[in-house]
């Protein structure tokens, strides 16, 4: 009953009923399009390091991972192709490579600079680098042996560019100094400009070479789906557990995205508490105009026998129908902005630490989705409980008065 008089009132009043529908769609609207563009960013983002960088595991001895890559010496992995055949055997991974690498020097013969070398399978690699821009050249391929792409920082320090030659000097596993004569045959352009700024990659065959070992130091398992991590890193573990090897996943290895993601979530954290907050003086303000104007009627329903409880009832079965048609509203026109802009997409600057640009979209989270809706209802809720409270706390004779 409370229901079917809530929405014959609203509709009494229909121009401030619509625009109390509108403060709440838009505010739902609202949050599902900004929490859609921050989950935008955390994807393409999370992409970036993936396919630029790290895979979305490595196996490895655990000091690899922490300060044991200083002296990779000692967590070396002797049968690598066996673990590397295992991983892929697994459902859901797309591909499994082996890495080494080290600290050395590159020069041209005039200048030198510092660099991280990565020894990578180029075949095996080709789909994990598709995150990598190349400015002038091209990727390592299975035909290279001696050559080498740098960082676009290398190669601006250096001035280096395709068919460029440079030498790399390294201690080998051993701790002598070894060297290498490479040709360079690309520059590339990850998403992170300190990345760029020191790393080279060269044919694992040459790296070991250059190491003097037969050995390499981690593998990379790249899968068929991000979602997939976590599933496919506990299968994963067992294989690497009866080596004496530990699994790490992208987000372990890129710490500064998990500092990016509590960053974020903090920020739209506050805008959840905002459009709250601005919902409910919105809709506090209609609630309490058309309260206030009724409370004579609300005098006459309790003089012919309604309890105060059955008016407070009747306040917030229109607060509710109000919150759930707004949210419901608000979460329509969110998708529909939202897939209006993911259409044309958003041409986005660099990043900070990067030198790269990138289009974003909006993307449709269910679960943004649903806590926009909630955070709407909410607040229309709340709006509603200080004029049923008002009302409450009103004498009959005195709403009574208010007919006269």
């Amino acid at each position: 009953m409370s229901v079917r008089y809530a929405a014959r009132n609203l509709q009494r009043h229909r121009g401030r009923t619509l625009l109390t529908l509108a403060a709440i769609a838009l505010g739902v609207a609202a949050l599902t399009v900004a929490g859609g563009f921050v989950h935008d960013i955390y994807a393409q983002l999370a992409e970036a390091v993936i396919h630029s960088q790290s895979g979305h595991l490595q196996v490895g001895k655990a000091g690899i991972f922490g300060a044991g890559s200083r002296s990779p010496e000692k967590h070396l992995i002797d049968d690598g192709g066996a673990i590397e055949a295992a991983a892929a055997a697994i459902p859901g991974v797309k591909a499994s490579m082996s890495r080494v690498g080290a600290s050395g020097l590159l020069s041209t013969g005039r200048r030198e600079a510092p660099v991280m070398l990565e020894g990578v399978e180029p075949a095996e690699e080709a789909p994990l680098s598709t995150g990598l821009t190349f400015l002038t050249g091209r990727n390592l391929n299975g035909a290279d042996r001696m050559a080498v792409i740098v960082g676009e920082g290398v190669a601006d320090l250096l001035a280096l560019r395709p068919g460029s030659a440079v030498t790399v000097l390294a201690p080998t596993i051993d701790g002598a100094m070894n060297t290498l004569e490479l040709d360079v045959v690309g520059v590339f352009r990850s998403f992170s400009k300190e990345y760029d700024a020191r790393t080279i990659k060269v044919p694992i065959a040459a790296a070991k070479d250059l190491l003097a070992t037969p050995s390499v130091m981690k593998i990379v398992v790249l899968l068929d789906r991000t979602s997939d991590t976590s599933a496919i890193a506990a299968r994963l573990a067992g294989v690497a557990a009866q080596r004496g090897l530990v699994v790490k996943d992208w987000v372990q290895l890129n710490d500064f995205y998990q500092g990016t993601v509590e960053l974020y979530d903090r920020q739209f954290g506050v805008l959840n508490l905002i459009i709250l907050v601005m919902v409910v003086l919105g809709v506090s303000n209609s609630v309490n105009m058309s309260v206030l104007e009724r409370l004579g009627e609300f005098g006459t329903l309790q003089a012919i026998g309604l309890r105060k409880s059955d008016i407070v009832r009747l306040i917030m079965a229109e607060n509710v129908l109000l919150g759930f048609v707004g949210a419901a509203a608000g979460a329509v026109v969110g998708i529909g902005v939202a897939l209006a802009i993911s259409a044309y997409g958003i041409p986005m600057p660099p990043p900070p630490n990067s030198n790269a640009g990138y289009t974003a979209t909006i993307r449709i989270v269910p679960a943004v989705v649903a806590t926009a809706v909630a955070v709407g209802f909410i607040a229309t809720l709340i709006a509603g409980m200080m004029p049923a409270w008002r009302v409450a706390r009103t004498p009959i004779v005195e709403a009574l008065r208010e007919n006269v």
